[in-house]
């Protein structure tokens, strides 16, 4: 019987069976209540009937599941399922010799055989990161995960959402990426208070809201800040953070025209590294409070991609003479260059004063914060 007309004929089967077995079933329901009617009164009352009628109340509805289950692909012994298990079957048996009641029964099994091809053609993606909350910093959230670094060993990475991102659940937000000059460390791990700085920022009017991602530093030299003015692609925001990042949370595409680095005292000199070598990568980087290798630095920028030019600012205290004595000279270092150092676009500020330290950089992160806002604004 052609397969169609074999679906029809179950279904109406299975239809009929179901039909009867609600008849049996609301016959035995009457039933049943009649007979507790007879017992409440001392009546006589036959229950064979009844359990009769309950039995195939009962059967014809399981035979109706049956039939239907029946013509349901990859159910039962459907097509599908004999499909797979002939398939199975064919792959554990040896190849027979060819003829012609062969050629015609291996026609079916070639299309199952070209499936391992296409399977590898669409891989599956990446499972996304898992992110949990380990407090609330500057009235945002602070989350972290492990996301698998080069090495394919783990790294821990803290994301900080601002708050706004809890109100607008419908805003995308650019990124800072907050680097560290610690081995095995994120940059808030040894100065927390810099959340309140970037908070600040935004509550004065002076940036939009940042999403922040610390990516814990490598731990294959104990300067993993010349690492990355050495090897420009070691930057710790790689494709795999960045994918992880932009998959968890409600990001802008990562790119020029949306991310922007910043690096406080150990970590300016990875910020102006991956700022001035990638620019391809980022569209400004701020160092606050930081002491640079002006030669490495000035080295690495010249070696950035063709046709980019880097954005960086370089802040210091201004009591703080050596920080700004080492901005000066970088920025001299840049503008006598070659190739794109000379084009890198490098300001220093050197006028916040306060009476303690915490202050002046809690105001210097708030200068970073909006130069990384104006300065991304120009570049999108």
């Amino acid at each position: 019987m052609p397969r169609p007309l074999l679906v029809v004929v179950s279904l109406l089967a299975a239809a009929a069976a179901a039909a009867a077995g609600l008849r049996l079933g609301r016959s035995t329901l009457a039933g049943w209540r009649d007979l507790r009617s007879a017992r409440t009164y001392g009546l006589a009352a036959e229950q064979r009937p009844l359990l009769l009628r309950a039995a195939a109340a009962v059967f014809c509805l399981v035979c109706a599941a049956v039939l239907a289950a029946a013509v349901l692909p990859g159910r039962a012994p459907g097509a599908w399922g004999r499909s797979q298990h002939s398939g199975a079957e064919s792959a554990s048996r040896p190849p027979a010799a060819p003829g012609p009641a062969a050629s015609s029964g291996s026609a079916a099994p070639q299309p199952a055989a070209a499936q391992p091809p296409s399977a590898a053609a669409h891989p599956a993606p990446p499972a996304a990161t898992a992110f949990t909350s380990i407090g609330q910093p500057a009235e945002g959230e602070l989350m972290e995960g492990a996301v698998p670094g080069p090495d394919g060993r783990p790294r821990t990475v803290r994301v900080w959402l601002p708050a706004q991102y809890r109100t607008d659940q419908q805003a995308r937000f650019p990124v800072i990426v907050l680097h560290s000059g610690t081995p095995r460390k994120t940059a808030d791990a040894e100065l927390p208070d810099l959340f309140d700085g970037i908070a600040s920022a935004v509550k004065l009017g002076r940036s939009r809201p940042f999403v922040v991602v610390a990516p814990e530093a490598p731990s294959g030299t104990e300067h993993p800040c010349e690492l990355v003015a050495a090897a420009p692609q070691a930057v710790a925001d790689d494709a795999a953070l960045r994918t992880a990042v932009i998959t968890a949370f409600r990001t802008m595409s990562a790119g020029p025209d949306s991310w922007g680095v910043l690096g406080v005292e150990a970590g300016a000199p990875c910020a102006a590294a991956a700022g001035l070598a990638r620019p391809d990568l980022y569209g400004a980087a701020a160092a606050v409070s930081g002491r640079y290798d002006t030669a490495a630095l000035a080295e690495a920028c010249a070696e950035a991609p063709a046709g980019t030019a880097g954005r960086l600012l370089l802040a210091a205290a201004k009591a703080d003479t050596a920080g700004v004595g080492d901005a000066r000279a970088l920025q001299a270092a840049l503008h006598g260059g070659k190739g794109p150092a000379a084009r890198a676009d490098v300001r220093v500020s050197d006028i916040v004063q306060d009476y303690t330290h915490e202050r002046e950089r809690l105001r210097l992160v708030r200068v970073a914060v909006q130069y990384l806002a104006e300065s991304l604004g120009r570049a999108g």
